[in-house]
């Protein structure tokens, strides 16, 4: 819990001895995310009927104005003072620094509506298509969504996928126009782009501006009256889903729950499904946004609890009820899963165990990564991470660095595939016909190989109709291929092709807004494995495969990546005494190569004058004494060099 943050009980002694130190402005940069408050709150305030409870959240594409639209809605119930400071629920110092919500965030809110008292559960979600599983997660609780939609931008990749996405679940869906006091806003256009959307003749759309505050009475009307109240009985027994946990510094796990059936007070022993483990509740919080201690939580509301669960033990999707009350698991949602995989290890090897609590406290509040440890021989010990995507990668090692003072080694980003083996049966080390594998120290030999398969995903690409060619010329480059070319409205065209994560991972996104101004977006969905030719492309030192720098690509790609791999090695490696020969292969072929020179000592500096034969003589005897040293001579790598070729 940060200095700044601390509870109010804490707040009221501390000012006594130094009246300077805590200033209220600085309320929310608590790094736990959560800044609680010693002082329970009567459960009279928050026992608010099921009918007058709403939960909903906000979804919407990348910077239209989700965190915004969140600021003006704690200000206009009350939650916070106005001008509080910008975007309230982005406390992460990473979502500040670039801009974007990472993690979705919670907070419960009181509206008056015709004389009606309502209890409002707001989350705000990101808008990245990385971090989609902290939106998916988000609408397990949800009956409602506000779906943002930029005046200048329209409708961009992410709010198709949000869409169809809050469709599935059934639930209501606000769509809202935003920034409609922009000079360049075309609020009629982006309706008409809605309407293709949402497929329909009239679409009722709230026009606001949040920046200014205009309008967000109008939502917050909206929600009450299109939003269904959530359907719980509470008198049940007790049971709760947890859709959410952070790391606190003095509490431990915090869990984040949805009540579905029954009542929860302090003091109650509850129990896990999945864990099959028992707690007593220590503490129930409200986040309004900050946390407020009650006694009591209700069927139909969101709150947090902390009840001395370790971090290992909490499991997001897991169901809570009574301990000595058994019940049926609440249907959660799939956990998200990785796309792409990366190394990570510590920058000296004595920096293992506090790397490893970082990473472990880390994954309490982002579950969609996938930790195995791995060791290496130039890196040492280390862990094979999954993530989301490369923007998801970006942001765990910046959070592990400001959060934690990590100092990870990040390795380049693969993704998983697959080799149907044949007569596998006969081969010991492989138990079924299909190998996973992300490392490619872990490639299997090709002679015992029937078929190789490679992550494949759907692309939705939304930009206007000038750039097309460039976009379409960038996918074919990217193998891809084309299964939808659809206008949606005036000069934007909604395009999707099928293609090689592979592909994707590393530079498409940057190329992609570079041919394109910016304004094309993007977003991607899983679409299973197909077939591919994909090589292992070996490393090799004076004919010494070196496994840390190999990697896997699609033969096509082999010859160029293999170049500028031996190029990259060329200016990485220190020279050495003798002739280093860097040559990058698929199987025993050599397709591109680089030759490190030796230093060079003049031998016959000090002649002058006499023989010329005694000058070859000495000459040859130094290229005799170079070449033995090449045969048998070992090359020394400082770890510095594969952390320079290794890193993204």
């Amino acid at each position: 819990m940060h200095k700044n943050a601390m509870n109010s009980f804490c707040i009221k002694i501390s000012c006594i001895r130094n009246a300077k130190l805590f200033k209220p402005q600085r309320k929310w940069t608590c790094p736990s995310s959560r800044c609680f408050s010693a002082q329970a709150t009567s459960d009279v305030e928050y026992n608010v009927p099921v009918e007058s409870i709403r939960n909903f959240s906000i979804v919407a594409h990348v910077d239209h104005g989700k965190s915004t639209l969140a600021d003006r809605l704690l200000e206009l119930t009350g939650a916070i003072k106005a001008n509080s400071g910008k975007q309230v629920l982005d406390n992460l110092q990473v979502e500040k620094e670039r801009g974007i919500t990472v993690k979705a965030q919670t907070a419960s809110l009181f509206y008056s509506y015709r004389g009606k008292r309502y209890l409002l559960n707001l989350i705000d979600t990101p808008g990245h298509v990385d971090f989609s599983a902290e939106v998916h997660r988000s609408l397990t609780p949800c009956q409602g969504v506000i779906l943002l939609v930029d005046a200048n931008d329209g409708v961009q990749a992410q709010t198709v996928a949000n869409y169809y996405l809050a469709r599935a679940k059934n639930l209501v869906i606000i769509p809202v126009i935003n920034k409609v006091d922009l000079k360049n806003a075309k609020p009629e256009r982006v309706k008409e782009q809605l309407q293709t959307l949402l497929d329909v003749n009239h679409v009722d759309v709230i026009k606001i501006s949040a920046k200014l505050g205009t309008g967000i009475d109008k939502v917050l009307n909206a929600v009450v009256e299109r939003i269904p109240p959530p359907t719980v009985d509470r008198d049940k027994f007790f049971r709760a889903l947890i859709f959410d946990s952070w790391y606190d510094k003095y509490k431990g796990a915090i869990s984040l729950i949805y009540v579905k059936d029954g009542v929860l007070s302090v003091g109650n022993q509850i129990s896990s499904i999945y864990m099959r483990k028992s707690y007593e509740v220590r503490n129930i919080f409200l986040l309004r946004p900050h946390a407020e201690n009650v006694k009591t939580i209700f069927a139909g509301q969101v709150g947090a609890i902390a009840c001395n669960m370790k971090s290992k033990e909490t499991h997001i999707g897991d169901t809570l009820h009574l301990r000595h009350q058994p019940t049926d698991s609440l249907e959660g949602f799939q956990p998200p899963k990785p796309m792409v995989f990366a190394g990570i290890y510590p920058m000296d090897q004595s920096q293992f165990i506090s790397l490893q609590a970082a990473i472990d406290k880390l994954a309490l509040n982002d579950s969609a990564i996938k930790a195995v440890l791995e060791s290496s021989v130039a890196l040492g010990r280390g862990w094979r991470i999954g993530f989301l995507g490369l923007l998801h990668m970006e942001v765990f090692t910046q959070r592990l660095e400001q959060e934690y003072g990590a100092q990870p080694v990040v390795t380049a980003p693969a993704v998983t595939y697959k080799a149907k083996i044949f007569g596998s049966k006969n081969i010991k080390k492989y138990q079924g016909d299909t190998v996973i594998f992300n490392n490619p120290a872990n490639f299997p030999d090709p002679q015992i190989v029937n078929e190789f398969y490679e992550p494949m995903i759907t692309a939705t690409i939304i930009t206007p109709d000038t750039y097309i060619k460039e976009i379409m010329s960038l996918c074919r480059e990217k193998r891809g291929v084309e299964k939808l070319n659809k206008t949606i409205g005036n000069d934007r065209v909604m395009l999707q092709y099928l293609m090689p994560l592979n592909e994707v991972i590393l530079d498409f996104h940057d190329s992609l807004k570079s041919i394109s101004s910016g304004y094309a977006s993007f977003d991607y969905e899983d679409s299973d494995y197909q077939v591919s030719d994909i090589v292992k492309l070996n490393i090799l030192l004076n004919g010494k495969v070196v496994e840390e720098l190999c990697t896997i690509v699609h033969r096509t790609k082999a010859s160029n990546v293999g170049k500028n791999l031996c190029v990259k090695l060329l200016d990485t490696i220190p020279r050495q005494l003798f002739e280093i020969v860097i040559q990058a292969a698929v199987g025993t072929k050599v397709i591109a190569r680089e030759t490190l020179k030796p230093y060079r000592k003049d031998v016959t500096a000090k002649l002058y004058g006499g023989d010329v034969t005694r000058r070859k003589k000495l000459l040859a005897q130094q290229a005799d004494g170079k070449k033995k040293m090449k045969m048998i001579g070992k090359i020394s790598l400082p770890r510095e060099t594969f952390i320079n070729v290794l890193k993204k």
